[in-house]
């Protein structure tokens, strides 16, 4: 694979932009082969910086969601044996968690929408978060033992993520969960109306304390993920041909999210803020794609 620097790094920023393979090709004159190559070597690369960074992070309020997409075929298409002994084919699942605070992804995971992923993806987050030692909840020095909860989580009604929750941070944690009922959803991908929510506190959450139990956040995330990933937008012939594909793009594209995109301050200002990792403390400065790019594969 010999492609010129600066246009590996074009098609990139291309890529990671919302245009797909194809409008990369056409642009850029390099083929849509050579281009998944290069972003399975990205992504790899960005996928192994973040999993450095993303340690001993912060954070107050996490909040998690599942993103349905394909690869391959959708699930209606496979045959009885491929639905029972594959699993990097059919309906896959992007899991993702925010900060509601600095917008920082920490982490992500794609796999099937079950317990045992639910259980990983949890357990990964929660080890790159400061936890306190068991020792600090301990009585000494003339106190009365307590746990403390270091990070509020909040989640959907997946009935999977109490157990998860629970194996991943134990005591120290506030956890509760949000239900949205809709109504006049009368086909797919029609709007339809959200007419109430139900909030329940799990645990370390009661009374008024439960109004702050959302995922608002990381739902949001979901539209900027289908916007910036071609392969991620709906009603359209961009899909992911191979898993592998589509764990790197994503990568590529968490990493860009983190370190690069500017979110939007709250209210009609307009006015941009600091990137996710600049408000976790991370970096000091936005970075540019060039300087992400030489970042990431220095560190290679």
């Amino acid at each position: 694979m010999s492609v010129d620097l600066d246009k590996a790094k074009l098609a990139l920023r291309m890529l990671v932009e919302g245009m797909s393979i194809r409008a990369t090709e056409r642009t850029t004159g390099v083929n849509r082969n050579t281009l998944c190559k290069l972003v399975v070597h990205f992504g790899d690369a960005c996928r192994a910086f973040l999993d450095r960074n993303m340690r001993g992070l912060t954070l107050t309020h996490l909040q998690f969601d599942e993103q349905w997409t394909w690869v391959g075929r959708k699930q209606s298409r496979l045959t009885a044996l491929e639905k029972a002994e594959r699993s990097d084919v059919g309906d896959v699942y992007i899991w993702t968690c925010i900060d509601q605070k600095t917008k920082l992804m920490p982490s992500f995971m794609l796999g099937k929408r079950s317990a045992d992923s639910a259980r990983r993806f949890m357990v990964d987050v929660a080890r790159r978060l400061e936890i306190p030692k068991p020792h600090a909840s301990d009585s000494h020095a003339f106190k009365m033992g307590a746990y403390r909860p270091s990070v509020q989580v909040s989640t959907d009604g997946f009935q999977a993520y109490p157990e998860a929750v629970d194996l991943a941070f134990g005591p120290y944690v506030k956890y509760g969960v949000i239900i949205k009922e809709y109504r006049n959803a009368n086909m797919i991908y029609t709007p339809s109306e959200m007419v109430g929510t139900k909030r329940t506190g799990i645990k370390n959450i009661e009374g008024r304390n439960e109004r702050t139990i959302t995922t608002s956040h990381v739902e949001r995330l979901n539209c900027t993920q289908r916007v910036f990933l071609k392969r991620l937008n709906r009603l359209t012939l961009c899909f992911s041909k191979k898993l592998r594909n589509l764990e790197c793009a994503f990568a590529m594209f968490a990493c860009y999210y983190n370190y690069c995109w500017q979110t939007r301050k709250p209210g009609k200002s307009g006015q941009k803020r600091g990137t996710a990792c600049m408000m976790a403390g991370l970096t000091g400065h936005v970075w540019s794609f060039d300087e992400l790019f030489e970042a990431v594969l220095k560190a290679e």
